[in-house]
């Protein structure tokens, strides 16, 4: 795979407005695509919005109406937001496009970086990202002083956790001993070019996500690494890391297209 070059569109202050990001993505992804530039990262924060792909329901939704970007990746409805560093790798893929072997290589770029601060991290079978493992159900507290067996998340089709307050919040799933996703990924794959990436909780303010289900997962949360490691950690310290542990994935993958299927358009989930 060709140099990647690292773009920093704007942090803290700077932070980039989501329809703005993606304007850029767009004429980056365009650019690939004519072979004007090489693969490119865009690595930024956002001023706090929700973006729902492709597979969110309404019930997935805040329900205060607060206003949600619909975008054309693939997954369900995450939060973006001061503290998360979010990363737009624009890649040209070799043709059949394999969009898992993508998300993957993503992934382990980002469990490398949180192993340099000293955090654990997995992936979850059947759930993409990065994950901070919970306890075995039997070791973790109850919840409202129910067997966890009876959990209503997982048997009540009706039960709504964004109406339950801090019990079932998302950002309490530490708390809760719970899997918890520290990094959120959701991409497109255009004409054989990806866009859109992953977003990775550094020192957010994870209550955001208690208006959502976030990536449409109601039995699990989210995680920082600040939270995880009981220390400050700023976007500042983790850049470089995850600059070294994306260049060192996708610069020495070995593409292989896949073997079937089509090529055209693809997406991944969150």
């Amino acid at each position: 795979m060709s140099e990647l070059r690292f773009v920093h569109a704007g942090f803290g202050a700077e932070a980039v407005e989501y329809q703005r990001a993606w304007d850029m993505q767009r004429e980056v992804h365009a650019a690939r695509f004519a072979d004007e530039v090489p693969d490119t990262c865009l690595l930024l924060e956002h001023p706090p919005v929700y973006t729902a792909g492709r597979r969110t329901e309404d019930s997935e939704r805040p329900l205060d109406g607060t206003p949600v970007i619909d975008v054309d990746r693939g997954g369900k409805i995450t939060w973006h937001g001061p503290g998360q560093l979010v990363g737009y790798p624009i890649m040209k893929l070799p043709r059949p496009v394999d969009v898992v072997a993508h998300v993957r290589r993503l992934e382990e770029a980002l469990i490398r970086t949180a192993a340099d601060f000293g955090l654990e991290t997995s992936r979850v079978e059947g759930r993409s990202g990065v994950w901070v493992l919970g306890d075995p159900v039997e070791r973790r507290p109850s919840l409202g002083g129910l067997s966890l067996d009876f959990d209503p998340r997982l048997h009540d089709d009706e039960f709504d956790p964004r109406l339950n307050g801090p019990e079932y919040a998302p950002s309490n799933a530490g708390q809760r001993r719970e899997d918890r996703k520290l990094a959120a990924i959701g991409i497109r794959v255009a004409k054989g070019v990806t866009m859109h990436g992953f977003a990775l909780n550094v020192n957010p303010d994870n209550t955001w996500f208690d208006r959502i289900v976030p990536c449409g997962i109601r039995d699990a949360g989210v995680a920082s690494l600040s939270e995880e490691l009981g220390r400050e950690v700023t976007i500042a310290e983790v850049l470089p890391v995850v600059e070294r542990h994306l260049r060192d994935v996708l610069e020495n993958a070995e593409l292989r297209p896949r073997g079937t299927g089509r090529d055209a358009e693809s997406v991944a989930t969150v």
